[in-house]
């Protein structure tokens, strides 16, 4: 689905990322650990157009995404979120849903005059698929709800609701877990692993959390320094003397430290 080849962002004379080389399978869920600054947030960002590479390529399915900006990577189905919440606050929970897909015929100012009978049925559309993602998403209770008053959690649901909207083909979650309660991370969990089993999304995940990248992970890459470090199992990425002295900066002798230690 996605290869990243020797891709280096560089920030003045900081290598943010150094060379990191790595491939994403599909319909699988990826998890990218490694410790605080080992560049797992702006290879996000070079992936996903927000940042151009300093050097380094980039293919989705083959073909070179090389630096395309987020919105043409957002058509062909290549998403990202994230670790603030970005959602329109004075908006209800379905408005912002109904929101995501475009080329929507209310956008143009003939239509809003001619095409008044066209916008009406888009939007009844958007509607019933806004309803059917919150249903998903067990967060019906939220619809009428404006964002900018439901909880930090229940906006990184929204958020991850926002990329079933146009059926993403891979979505990059960075620290979905970020400030969230237990019981709500849970239900982001298994949002994610139904919508890879059921509806094929290949996800790849940045997460503090290991108790969670070992719940819905298939592959964990750890990053260090901006380049891949390791790739394995969690089991085996926890055991790997390199991963423990990249968080560590200590031996083997403390390997289950890492256990608890934040990526």
């Amino acid at each position: 689905m996605i290869e990243v080849h020797d891709l280096h962002r560089h920030f003045g004379g900081f290598r943010a990322v150094d060379g990191a080389s790595l491939q994403i399978e599909p319909k699988t869920i990826t998890g990218l650990i490694g410790p605080n600054g080992a560049g797992k947030t702006t290879l996000f960002n070079v992936i996903a157009g927000v940042l151009p590479p300093t050097s380094g390529r980039v293919t989705m399915a083959g073909e070179d995404i090389t630096g395309l900006p987020p919105h043409e990577l957002f058509h062909k189905g290549l998403l990202r979120t994230f670790q603030i919440a970005h959602e329109f606050s004075s908006m209800t929970c379905r408005e912002n849903l109904m929101m995501v897909p475009g080329a929507q015929s209310g956008e143009t100012l003939w239509n809003t005059w001619f095409g008044r009978k066209r916008i009406a049925n888009e939007e009844r559309a958007l509607r019933a698929k806004a309803d059917e993602v919150l249903d998903f998403l067990t967060v019906t209770h939220l619809a009428d709800q404006r964002a900018g008053q439901i909880s930090g959690g229940q906006k990184k649901l929204l958020e991850l609701g926002r990329t079933m909207m146009v059926d993403a083909k891979i979505v990059f979650l960075d620290e979905v877990g970020a400030g969230v309660n237990r019981t709500l991370l849970n239900t982001i969990g298994d949002a994610i692993i139904r919508l890879n089993k059921e509806r094929n999304y290949t996800f790849v995940v940045i997460e503090h959390d290991m108790d969670f990248i070992g719940k819905i992970s298939d592959h964990v890459i750890c990053m260090a320094e901006g380049k891949v470090l390791a790739e394995g199992s969690l089991a085996e990425i926890k055991s790997n003397e390199h991963v423990i002295e990249a968080y560590l900066g200590t031996g083997l002798k403390n390997k289950d430290q890492l256990e608890g230690t934040p990526a």
